[in-house]
């Protein structure tokens, strides 16, 4: 489905030459989560309301993507800029160090993380933290010639997919997310958090859950084997294609995600290539957050 709103931009230019007026174009990809925009040049700074619009298409679609990007790393950080203060993450490494808001992901890091038979696992950024990161932009650097895709889920569907008695089982539940061990490699003292399993989106007021299934995730108060399970039964459920958006990444792609409203996977199917992507986070912007209960908890 395609809808073309029309947007005006203001461009850098000289005050004796008249504003333009440009089409964004918005497809969307599947019914509840991910669009394609188009009718942008991100190599141009964004205007208010062409940020404002865009911000509320990320709301709707939770992740968006665009396409033929010719931009730098600078550029980049600027567009992301554009929308909060960033977060320079502590344990991933820079492309520049002069630009230490854009980390570098790359293929054999993920792969000392998780492992040497690698696969992806369904995650959200940051959310070790008190206050986990807005969302992310990823940019593609370097890219293997086919796969390493990656895949997001529509955590608001999946929770509404659960079926009522399960939905009222969780709703007080509150998860680990434990990222420790990263952390003190770099020397970093952070506390083990746990957040609630269920939480109200702070702009959409959508219901959806937070869970984080690379960082040991485990229910306060329950027995490891019942813990076990639920995790294991969350999981099916946002492994069912019904709830997620696949993106092929080619050249000059962009995506740009809510992390409070999603997860993401990324695809590794691409053999030893060493596949590079530049990602810039947004830091969590003090809108008040409302949960379910109540606020995150130490463990």
């Amino acid at each position: 489905m395609s809808v073309v709103l029309e947007i005006a931009k203001s461009h850098a230019q000289s005050n004796s030459q008249p504003h333009t007026q440009t089409a964004l174009q918005v497809t969307q990809l599947e019914p509840t989560i991910g669009a394609e925009i188009s009718g942008l040049d991100l190599n141009q700074p964004l205007t208010p309301a062409v940020r404002d619009e865009i911000r509320q298409l990320l709301l709707k679609h939770k992740v968006i993507f665009f396409r033929d990007q010719d931009i730098n790393t600078a550029q980049q950080i600027a567009f992301a800029q554009a929308f909060g203060e960033l977060y320079v993450h502590p344990t991933t490494p820079q492309n520049d160090p002069d630009k230490p808001q854009a980390h570098l992901i790359q293929a054999q890091d993920d792969r000392k993380l998780y492992g040497p038979r690698t696969s992806g696992r369904w995650h959200t950024d940051t959310s070790w933290m008190l206050k986990p990161t807005l969302g992310a932009v990823l940019r593609a650097v370097d890219l293997p010639q086919v796969g390493g895709d990656t895949l997001w889920a529509d955590a608001g569907a999946v929770y509404r997919a659960l079926p009522e008695d399960l939905r009222e089982e969780i709703d007080t539940l509150y998860v680990v997310h434990d990222f420790k061990k990263s952390l003190d490699l770099v020397g970093v003292d952070y506390p083990i958090l746990a957040h609630p399993l269920v939480r109200t989106h702070p702009e959409t007021g959508e219901e959806s859950l937070f869970i984080n299934f690379s960082q040991n995730p485990s229910v306060i108060g329950w027995e490891p084997a019942r813990s076990k399970a639920l995790v294991t039964r969350l999981l099916e459920e946002f492994s069912k294609p019904e709830h997620q958006v696949r993106f092929k990444w080619r050249k000059n792609s962009i995506a740009f995600w809510d992390n409070r409203s999603t997860l993401h996977y990324p695809v590794y199917n691409y053999g030893d290539y060493p596949r590079r992507m530049e990602r810039v986070l947004i830091a969590y912007d003090d809108i008040p957050h409302r949960v379910r209960k109540a606020a995150s908890a130490d463990v």
